[in-house]
């Protein structure tokens, strides 16, 4: 089978990994997958901010959990209120993509970039998981400019990134096979 269609099919979003950070020509190797991702009319609407700092990361922890508690769904509080939790699942990477306001198709342009970057790292051997629990920090602009997410961007998209403990989740859900419609002739 083809490279791309089995780093597709062999991707799982990890939740355990080793301590070591990725070299930089790995960072930035995921980093340009997302920067070649198709956007609207070619905008390439996105910015790119890597942290690769664990205090930083404990810290993003910390803060997205306070704002976590105050959310009034039960299973984001009892996650928020439990001190062993880290939404990054201790990973030695996060990459957010942010989007600049007023580009007409972003949203999906940042999403499809975050795909890429989660498609690249599984191709090279390292785990990926889509944080959407770092979304909570995203409306604070303070933290943002914190991070370095430029003025007049906001952020959209989290992914933490790292090399896969032991432990890490080899086997993924069965699909479903009933999602699809075919129209037309087909040989």
């Amino acid at each position: 089978m083809n490279e791309v269609l089995n780093a597709i099919k062999n991707r799982r979003s990890i939740r355990a990994y080793k301590p070591d950070l990725l070299k930089k020509t790995e960072i930035e190797a995921i980093v340009e997958a997302g920067m070649f991702a198709p956007s609207g009319h070619n905008a390439q609407s996105w910015h790119f901010t890597v942290i690769q700092d664990r205090g930083i990361l404990e810290e993003i922890n910390k803060k997205a959990k306070e704002k976590m508690a105050a959310i009034p769904v039960d299973w984001i509080q009892n996650l928020a209120r439990n001190h062993r939790a880290d939404i990054t699942h201790k990973a030695p990477s996060l990459i957010i993509v942010s989007l600049k306001q007023g580009a007409v198709t972003g949203e999906t342009d940042c999403a499809a970039a975050m795909q890429n970057m989660l498609v690249a790292a599984e191709s090279m051997g390292i785990g990926s998981c889509w944080m959407g629990l770092v979304g909570f920090l995203f409306g604070d602009t303070e933290v943002m400019k914190g991070f370095g997410v430029p003025e007049g961007y906001g952020a959209k998209q989290a992914a933490v990134f790292g090399y896969k403990a032991d432990e890490a989740r080899k086997e993924g859900p069965e699909r479903k096979r009933d999602a699809v419609n075919y129209i037309g002739k087909f040989e």
